[in-house]
């Protein structure tokens, strides 16, 4: 039975491209994640500025998954917040690649509501919409453990890699990733809008 659903995820197109974008994208964080501290450290931010920084994202992502997430998808579609995480992505890891100025990343740092929640929230309405009632829990868990956690995993090894490296550029590589699914997403919004049209009544 559990290995019946997972074949049926696995041919439902729309889950599949979510999740690779997902993958794409929010496996992008790992870098912030592992080595912004570090980053700014060495550019000399003190640690005090630096948990403000910390604070603005995560105070933009709570705003996002409380206030503005559900009108932002009510007014771009599941598929259209997906690509608007992945546009603020870009910029908020190409400016992390730039420079360490304390007011560039203040700027940025709320684009963590956009890059992470409202990616989130537009993931979970596309499961809701396009996977069965019975199945939503399993893909819940794939895309957890396959979209976030094994790529956030592996990406944070790149990660220390790349950091080793190239420094503040590798936040480039994490740009580069974002840019990748912005076609994924694309294609995702094709192969929801057929499955709407044949989900639609016939006179």
């Amino acid at each position: 039975m559990i290995e019946r659903d997972w074949l049926v995820l696995v041919r439902q197109p729309a889950f599949v491209r979510m999740v690779l974008a997902a993958a794409l994208v929010l496996g992008s964080h790992a870098m912030n994640d592992a080595f912004a501290i570090i980053r700014w450290s060495d550019a000399g931010i003190s640690p005090a500025v630096s948990s403000v920084l910390w604070s603005e994202s995560v105070g933009a992502e709570v705003m996002v998954f409380v206030l503005l997430g559900p009108w932002l998808l009510d007014v771009f579609g599941a598929s259209g917040g997906l690509a608007l995480g992945a546009g603020a992505a870009m910029v908020r890891w190409g400016v992390m690649a730039q420079t360490a100025n304390v007011a560039a990343l203040a700027a940025i740092e709320p684009l963590h509501g956009l890059t992470f929640a409202l990616f989130h929230l537009g993931c979970m309405r596309i499961i809701a919409e396009t996977v069965p009632r019975s199945l939503a829990g399993t893909a819940q868990a794939f895309y957890g453990t396959v979209g976030i956690g094994g790529t956030t995993a592996l990406l944070i090894i790149v990660s220390g890699w790349l950091f080793a490296r190239l420094g503040p550029a590798g936040f480039w590589v994490m740009a580069f990733l974002c840019c990748a699914a912005l076609p994924i997403i694309w294609s995702l919004q094709l192969s929801l809008t057929v499955m709407r049209r044949a989900q639609l009544p016939t006179r």
